[in-house]
């Protein structure tokens, strides 16, 4: 009997172990191979890396035979043990996860600090890195003071701001030598809150709520009557209680002319096209490193920027990733009285056409 109680023991640590979130954390330290080639995503969580799984499998997003690492800090909010379960639970043998640890704060996310090394590190052995989407940057991390801004997630926003600051510089700290000095080729793409960290670590600051500040309309229902091409999310589900009604608003881009999106995404049509957006901030003065690509169609708000000296590096403020838009799926409205249509209708073959180009341009860069 005593036999037996310690074999089950033994069964209950091993098995705590291989699902314990501290299980298959630390991939530089241990699984690392030099002969392969990686890509770092920010936030790996279950959706994003169904996002990057969705994009390759439907040949949107080209990487050969490239792994994805996904990195976190520990005092993120998320639950990653969600994360490992799925990647074990799914045999994603490209898949892996860094946990990050150590202190940061307002004052040290632009300087060397616990975190530089390891960002060397996965910086030397990876060829490029995904910024996800999320919520709002904390404003005293471009040293404002909260008024609108929404913030439930500052410790995710520190790790990836002083990580994006190490690989690009800024004007916080203009003595420090960015990274991508080192390899100017390696690539940084940010999708939405992404765009704007990118933004943010280089010194840039933000518009906290595009309707109150740009169009001072701050109620729903002032919102809505605004023309739907300058809403950047859907505020009339804030009115009407519709599972049907969208959360995003589709609408066209003004693209600079002689810019990126026209020279080496390759959009030669004089059609501005429709993306999918979602966020309430935006952009508001850049750093000069920085190329706006795309504006809103009134140009009040930034949706794409460039870096000048780093070819690979670029941001835009919509969502070229969600699966939705590639294929007919469920049907939404964007206000009651619109008639049902998927995703992939309301941006129409232009805005299809787009967003292919877009992901050309880059599995260019990971390549």
């Amino acid at each position: 009997m005593k036999v037996k109680r310690i074999i089950l023991q033994f069964l209950l640590i091993f098995n705590f172990f291989l699902s314990s979130p501290v299980f298959a954390q630390n991939f530089f330290n241990t699984d690392y191979d030099p002969e392969k080639t990686y890509i770092l995503l920010t936030h790996p969580t279950i959706e994003n890396i169904e996002t990057i799984r969705y994009l390759i499998d439907k040949r949107l997003l080209f990487v050969g035979e490239t792994e994805f690492i996904g990195i976190y800090f520990y005092a993120e909010r998320y639950d990653y043990s969600q994360t490992i379960r799925y990647i074990r639970d799914n045999n994603l043998e490209k898949f892996h996860l860094q946990r990050l640890t150590g202190t940061l704060t307002i004052d040290n996310i632009f300087e060397p600090n616990d975190f530089t090394n390891n960002f060397d590190i996965m910086f030397s052995q990876s060829k490029g890195v995904f910024l996800f989407g999320g919520p709002d940057i904390q404003p005293e991390a471009y040293g404002e003071e909260k008024t609108l801004s929404e913030v439930t997630d500052p410790q995710r926003h520190l790790m990836e701001l002083s990580l994006v600051f190490h690989l690009l510089g800024s004007n916080k700290n203009p003595n420090f030598t960015p990274f991508l000095e080192r390899n100017p080729k390696y690539f940084v793409i940010g999708f939405c809150l992404g765009m704007q960290t990118m933004n943010v670590a280089t010194g840039g600051t933000m518009i906290q709520d595009i309707p109150s500040e740009l169009y001072n309309s701050k109620t729903p229902q002032e919102i809505v009557q605004l023309d739907r091409d300058n809403l950047h999310r859907n505020y009339w589900q804030e009115i009407f209680d519709n599972p049907q009604l969208t959360s995003f608003n589709f609408h066209p881009l003004r693209l600079e002319i002689g810019s990126f999106f026209q020279k080496e995404v390759g959009w030669k049509s004089n059609i501005s096209p429709k993306v999918l957006s979602s966020h309430h901030q935006a952009v508001e003065n850049l750093n000069d490193c920085w190329e706006i690509t795309a504006r809103s169609m009134d140009g009040k708000v930034i949706e794409g920027i460039r870096h000048k000296k780093y070819p690979n590096v670029f941001g835009v403020q919509f969502h070229p990733e969600v699966s939705s838009l590639y294929e007919d799926k469920e049907q939404y409205k964007f206000s009651p009285r619109d008639i049902p249509e998927t995703y992939h209708q309301m941006i129409g073959k232009d805005g299809y056409k787009f967003h292919k180009l877009f992901w050309k341009r880059v599995s260019k860069a990971v390549n």
